[in-house]
């Protein structure tokens, strides 16, 4: 019989654990949850308290037997899984599983896998909190609750397979009102007026000094009249302010912040964040990566100043803590930093390189002294108007923290200075080089990148760091939201002059609109947000959902019962949901836009069956309307009367080549050329579908043939051997069978490929 058996959550945790405990210990992997909530009548009975009905999934059983047989052959088993409700709630549920008697069962803890923490651990277990475990339970049974109930409704109402969820629904909401922001905007036109006056210098020789006019203006004439003004006037130095400073590093990560500046550092998503972060975690290079704490260690402060002393200098090194500001923070662990300080570099993939080297930039700065900078102010005066210019620099006189890290938002160059100031003297004479008044417009709403949607939803107080990534994966799977670039439009701007007293106007082409990475509400997920704002807008309500999460965090502190506070929020809800059933009428986000020119019938665009699509006429039972699809970023809101019709332009016939029709059209996967049923990709962003010739259809279908070619080893019929992205294989019949290993794809004959294809056949499981 083994001594120890401890159980932790992933097997590359439990591969770290184990080469700290001796071998009186044995570390073996639960996989995460056990249990879950049956499928069968929700998995939940409401009439007896909102009873959990826990079931243990099909791909768990083995992984059950397995720790059932560990547990019974264990004097002593000790629940090693995370400090959190989640982990917490898994513990409880192994022990239910496994039914580990109390006296043998031991719940031990740790925000970080090194030898010191597993050992301080094992010195001081503890017994599982039932209190976070119900606050988990509630978590799980109230979102059970909302995504069964509701779910359903959206499959009659708006659409087949949808789904609804209380958190999900709400960061799409988001989304959503931040899309109509957008639409309603009306940029505001102005001029920035900007000058170059030259300095003289016997010693330094000619030298230019930039500054900003106060003026504010609107109109191009008044811009110009300004510019005539300038031309007239004497320039003078009036003030110059110079003013000490100082700049703080920022706290060090919470799951929250370090989402949001891997996305900006290193072009992360939040899920891929979190994955190489968990990586990170499970190996023993950072502490808990699910975290919204800001608060380090003593012991981190202490090895944190050893590091940045013997690293930068004395001078360099600042302790000190932070206080959690996170609204409704909860999570009982430390900030995410690295295990070990004096590791500036670790072994890993090239992202697990990048993120453990911003999380320990991140660290080494909070502990380093502020930056000292000088920030100097000059305001020149004009002889004849009370306008003036301003010209503004900071100096970064100690770099401190600047030394090692810089946050996304400081966008101040890497020398931290943002204008050089040339020597100056109040009450010296200016002339002027130049000064330009550049037209601009005001910038629309920003659209949510999934770092600042995380962002708001802390500051909301939706969400908790465990649901930040799920919850934004979930919505852009549904197809609610899709994560999209933009390349922008060209834009003409006026630019005027004025160089030695003459004023010339010229123009100036800018790209406006473009978007990176950004989240783009797509039209179902407009008419969903609709629809629940209509009819559930309490659940989707941004104070009741993080309302909820306070009443969680009651529950987990042991404040409040879990029954109750379902309770509470069910009678009401399931009420809601029995009267939308009946009263509610099916949305599908119909706008009627004109009358066809041709035919007098009615241009409608709605969500159809398969998606968005544009319709003409109305059935009948002589005629059938005719339907086109909506293009890609078309929204049924926004789309006008000539856009749609321009939809009814495809399919378009062109010649015949090689004795076959070529057809151009838009398919799933983007605009096509169908020849002789083969189908060939427009190239994105050089062929245009409405406009494209016979002649540059043959081209497109030509360079296929010529790649295929390139791909092809061998042909029997209708036998392909090809080489593909992940090595050679066989085609047959539209499928494709994989080669073995070893064999060479040139040498196979007609037989050979026939084998491989009937031992492949069926072999694979169903899904």
């Amino acid at each position: 019989m083994s001594v120890n058996l401890v159980i932790v959550e992933s097997p590359a945790k439990a591969k770290t654990i184990e080469k700290f405990l001796g071998k009186d210990f044995k570390v073996v992997s639960s996989f995460g949850h056990i249990r879950d909530l049956s499928k069968k009548n929700i998995g939940i009975d409401i009439k007896n308290g909102f009873k959990p009905e826990y079931i243990i999934p099909d791909d768990k059983k083995k992984v059950v037997r397995k720790l059932c047989k560990e547990a019974s052959n264990a004097s002593l088993v000790w629940l090693a899984s995370d400090e959190d409700r989640e982990g917490e709630a898994i513990a409880w549920h192994l022990a239910q599983v496994l039914d580990l008697p109390a006296e043998k069962t031991k719940r031990i803890v740790f925000h970080e896998i090194t030898k010191g923490a597993i050992e301080k651990a094992v010195t001081s277990p503890r017994g599982i909190n039932i209190s976070l475990v119900n606050a988990q339970q509630a978590r799980r049974v109230l979102d059970r609750l909302v995504g069964y109930e509701i779910s359903p409704i959206l499959w009659k109402k708006v659409q087949p397979a949808l789904s609804a969820g209380r958190v999900q629904s709400v960061a799409l909401r988001l989304i959503v009102e931040r899309e109509r922001d957008i639409i309603s905007f009306k940029p505001v036109l102005s001029y920035r007026l900007t000058a170059d006056f030259i300095i003289d210098s016997a010693d330094k020789g000619k030298a230019i000094l930039k500054a900003e006019a106060s003026k504010k203006i609107t109109r191009e004439k008044d811009a110009r009249s300004f510019l005539e003004l300038c031309a007239a006037a004497s320039y003078s130095i009036d003030d110059i302010t110079v003013k000490p400073g100082t700049r703080s590093p920022a706290p060090p990560f919470t799951t929250s912040t370090l989402q949001q500046e891997a996305y900006s550092k290193l072009g992360f998503s939040v899920s891929q964040t979190m994955a190489v972060a968990q990586r990170l975690y499970e190996s023993g290079k950072i502490t808990y990566m699910r975290t919204d704490s800001t608060n380090l260690s003593q012991l981190a402060v202490n090895t944190a100043a050893i590091a940045i002393k013997e690293e930068y200098g004395e001078e360099y090194s600042r302790p000190r803590q932070y206080k959690t500001k996170s609204k409704g923070a909860q999570e009982a662990h430390e900030a995410i930093r690295p295990t070990y300080m004096n590791k500036k570099i670790i072994q890993g993939t090239q992202q697990e390189k990048k993120l453990y080297e911003l999380i320990w930039k991140r660290t080494a700065a909070c502990q380093m002294s502020n930056a000292k900078v000088e920030k100097t102010s000059i305001r020149i005066a004009m002889s004849n108007t009370d306008t003036h210019f301003l010209a503004q620099a900071e100096v970064v006189k100690f770099d401190g923290f600047l030394k090692v890290y810089r946050e996304s938002s400081d966008n101040n160059g890497e020398n931290g200075t943002k204008t050089l100031i040339p020597p100056v003297k109040k009450g010296m004479d200016l002339k002027y080089e130049s000064i330009i008044a550049r037209e601009r417009t005001s910038l629309q709403p920003a659209r949510y990148t999934e770092a600042s949607l995380v962002k708001k939803m802390e500051e909301l107080g939706i969400g908790r760091p465990s649901t930040y990534a799920p919850v934004i994966s979930t919505i852009q799977n549904r197809g609610y939201v899709a994560r999209e670039d933009r390349p922008g439009e060209p834009r003409r701007i006026n630019i005027l002059t004025l160089t030695a007293g003459i004023i010339k106007q010229t123009g100036q082409t800018e790209k406006t609109g473009y978007e990176k990475s950004k989240l783009f509400p797509k039209n179902i997920g407009i008419l969903v947000n609709d629809f629940l704002v209509e009819h559930f807008s309490n659940i989707i309500d941004y104070n009741f959902t993080a309302n909820i999460e306070v009443q969680f965090d009651k529950i987990a502190e042991g404040k409040k019962e879990w029954d109750s506070m379902l309770e509470e929020f069910y009678d009401p809800f399931h009420r809601r949901v029995s009267s939308t059933l009946t009263e509610a009428n099916r949305k599908t986000g119909i706008r009627e836009l004109g009358a066809d020119p041709e035919t007098g019938e009615p241009v409608y665009v709605k969500m159809g069956r398969f998606g968005p699509v544009a319709q003409i006429g109305d059935a009948s039972d002589d005629k059938k309307p005719r339907f086109a699809s909506l293009l890609k970023g078309q929204l049924l809101e926004t789309i006008q009367f000539k856009e749609a019709l321009e939809l009814f332009k495809l399919p378009r016939k062109l010649d015949e080549y090689e004795g076959h029709e070529m057809l151009v059209g838009i398919g799933r996967f983007g605009p096509f050329v169908k020849h002789n049923n083969k189908f060939y990709s427009l190239k994105k962003g050089v062929d245009d579908p409405y406009n494209i010739t016979s002649e540059r259809a043959i081209e497109l279908i030509q360079e296929k043939r010529e790649s295929d070619k390139k791909k092809e080893i061998n042909r029997f019929g209708d036998i392909l051997v090809l080489k593909g992205r992940y090595g050679p294989y066989i085609s047959y019949k539209k499928k494709n069978y994989k080669i073995p290993k070893g064999t060479d794809p040139e040498s196979l004959s007609e037989e050979d490929c026939l084998k491989i294809i009937e031992k492949n056949s069926g072999s694979g499981k169903k899904k």
